[in-house]
């Protein structure tokens, strides 16, 4: 079984029909030239990224619990004594916390060393390919080992001109195979952004007209495409859009072109009546991103989970108190925060009463 995520970003090398990305050497006189920087990483093809990895913890009931949680996932297979972890939760128990694995490769910071140093010093995930070959249950001791699988021809996507780098995770339980983890990223020089070519200071004085705060950097564009453009056209409209399924009446969110629970493509949308709660939080330290800070500077920021009025959920920014004041359970009221002349996004204010 074998589950796929992807986002945004493709690389057209690997099969026909994919969209949105094209070799940047394709101009007129251009097929004799050598990209010198792709001879050199193609080199790393093969080699370890990280070698007899051990994870942190054994599979548990604790995280296993967290995660259902979480996701909302209500599946009786993932509860009791015969309880086992969802298969997605792979490389949740490879994962090195904030402290890092000790035994990754010298080969993944050479390699990545050496884009950051040719100026591709941008990265986004693009997608990510799962097989499970064994359930893990509570108890489960996991190792790991993983390799740079592949590194692709530079390629030019909307976001700009980089190089997809696709790593592979063999994932083992008790010593014996569980499952494999591919993950590929793209490493990029970022695109100057077509028809915004106004200076810094222009837009400065824009946003102190309107109101806004003043930012040496935006905040990233959404990606918008045909499932959820409605959702978009919702928050140009000031409304917050909740998909509702046709045949069983199921809210969901995000968007989806289909129902998780009848199948059904079919649906219509209501409005969110903006009343929330903080379901769950986490606080943004590091690295430091003045985009979404809400003063000058670079300060920590609050990412939370919130539980609208209506029963789905949605990450978001909280504003309205100080980052180190917002709680589980905290009431929240929906608003819409224009972070530049170009992007308003649906936030949510907080209430330490």
């Amino acid at each position: 079984m074998a589950e796929q995520g992807r986002q945004g970003v493709r690389d057209t090398s690997e099969g026909p029909g994919r969209q949105g990305v094209r070799d940047t050497r394709d101009g007129p006189g251009s097929q004799d030239l050598r990209d010198e920087l792709y001879e050199r990483l193609r080199a790393y093809e093969g080699r370890p990224a990280a070698t007899a990895g051990s994870g942190k913890d054994p599979v548990n009931e604790p995280m296993i619990r967290h995660w259902c949680e979480a996701m909302g996932d209500t599946n009786p297979a993932y509860a009791g004594p015969d309880a086992i972890a969802p298969p997605a939760m792979l490389q949740a128990w490879t994962m090195g916390g904030l402290s890092g694995h000790t035994d990754r490769g010298a080969a993944h910071d050479e390699l990545f060393g050496l884009l950051d140093g040719a100026g591709y010093g941008s990265v986004v995930a693009t997608d990510c390919e799962q097989e499970y070959l064994r359930p893990l249950r509570p108890g489960d001791r996991i190792t790991f080992d993983a390799v740079i699988e592949a590194v692709s021809e530079r390629k030019t996507t909307k976001l700009g001109t980089g190089y997809f780098i696709t790593t592979r995770m063999d994932v083992r339980a008790q010593g014996e195979p569980a499952g494999t983890h591919r993950f590929r990223i793209l490493k990029y020089r970022p695109a100057a952004v077509k028809g915004k070519a106004e200076s810094r200071d222009t837009r400065g004085k824009e946003a102190a007209r309107s109101g806004q705060r003043r930012s040496g950097s935006l905040r990233p564009r959404p990606v918008i495409n045909r499932d959820n453009a409605g959702f978009w056209q919702g928050v140009s409209a000031h409304q917050l859009l909740i998909q509702r399924c046709d045949a069983c009446g199921t809210l969901r969110f995000p968007w989806l072109p289909g129902c998780n629970d009848c199948g059904s493509s079919a649906w219509e949308t209501v409005e969110a009546s903006g009343e929330g709660t903080v379901f769950s939080y986490v606080v943004m330290h590091h690295p430091p991103f003045p985009a979404f800070s809400t003063s000058e500077g670079a300060e920590p920021y609050a990412v939370a989970l919130v539980e609208l009025a209506e029963g789905v959920r949605m990450v978001s920014n909280v504003i309205g108190v100080p980052y180190d004041k917002v709680r589980v359970g905290m009431p929240v009221r929906l608003e819409f925060l224009r972070t530049d002349p170009e992007l308003e996004l649906p936030v949510f204010r907080g209430s330490e009463a």
